[in-house]
């Protein structure tokens, strides 16, 4: 072997051993693919546990997308629902990032990914799910509560003015008025249809149940979602992106930011902000009644 070919060797095994010192973060031989964690329930805030909305998550997307070395993007998903416009707008910024990064995106549903949570899901190449998540509940749900009768008991009477004959719809102090109902399942048909076509476009051919049984609200597990085409796969986040990526794959998990500066800016609105807080609670209250609800719904 020529004195070139062994110096060539030398050089090699230097930068090999070299590199092994360098942070893996910084290491362009190995996969990097970033978490973004979303749990809780879609829209619905309470004072205690803000839900999922696109203001709270977006930044936390990009800068997933825009990790240094990034191969694909992860969504580590538990979400029974809430807001259809919130879960759609989610949606449609992880595929728009997607689209511009050029990333696949991978699902993985934990405990549940129901309603607006399998919207979210939708937004990913591929889903995959444990054999006892929960998937589908693809509808729409509206409700309320009846006070009429509560109210009148206690000797309470209910004053209300409007400039609008129909800006009263539904209120919970007075008798249900079967007209408003059905104007109101008007629109939650609306809101259905488009829930079904973004389902059809993000699954396509994958789906394999009949729309009857797909698109009634129902939901399911995770083989028989998986059968159904509603996901890819039964796998867990580690063991799929080890066999699309290699097992040195990093899975960094890109989270909200922690410690003093984040503490004092949730704490900057003061007195003012506690005080508006207080005035709240009871509407809170009820919020965090119907959150608990949903998550019910699915056994959690």
């Amino acid at each position: 072997m020529s004195e070139a070919a062994v110096s060539g060797r030398s050089e090699q095994g230097w930068l090999a051993g070299f590199a092994n010192w360098i942070p893996a973060r910084f290491r362009r031989d190995i996969p990097v693919v970033p978490v973004v964690r979303l749990s809780g329930t879609i829209g619905a805030v309470t004072p205690l546990r803000p839900g999922l909305t696109l203001a709270g998550v977006a930044k936390l997307l990009d800068r997933a997308f825009s990790t240094r070395n990034a191969k694909a993007v992860a969504l580590a998903i538990n979400s029974p629902g809430g807001s259809p416009v919130q879960s759609r707008l989610i949606y449609l910024r992880i595929r728009a990032l997607a689209a511009e990064k050029k990333l696949p995106v991978y699902a993985f549903v934990e405990d549940v990914a129901a309603s607006g949570g399998y919207m979210i899901a939708c937004a990913a190449d591929e889903i995959y799910c444990d054999p006892s998540s929960i998937l589908g509940s693809i509808g729409v749900v509206g409700g309320g509560f009846g006070f009429q009768e509560m109210i009148r008991k206690i000797g309470v009477e209910r004053r209300l003015y409007t400039a609008g004959e129909r800006k009263a719809q539904l209120d919970p102090f007075l008798p249900e008025d079967p007209q408003e109902v059905a104007r109101l399942k008007v629109l939650q048909q609306e809101i259905h249809a488009l829930f079904i076509a973004l389902v059809k476009e993000s699954r396509g051919a994958r789906l394999k149940g009949e729309e009857s049984q797909l698109f009634t609200g129902e939901y399911w597990a995770g083989a028989t979602s998986v059968s159904l085409g509603l996901a890819d796969s039964i796998g867990d986040l580690r063991a799929v992106l080890r066999g699309k990526f290699g097992d040195t794959v990093r899975t960094p998990l890109i989270s909200p930011p922690t410690g003093l500066l984040a503490n004092l800016t949730r704490k900057s609105g003061g007195a003012e902000a506690a005080l508006d807080g207080v005035a709240a609670l009871p509407e809170s209250m009820i919020t965090a009644l119907e959150t608990r609800a949903i998550w019910a719904k699915y056994g959690f």
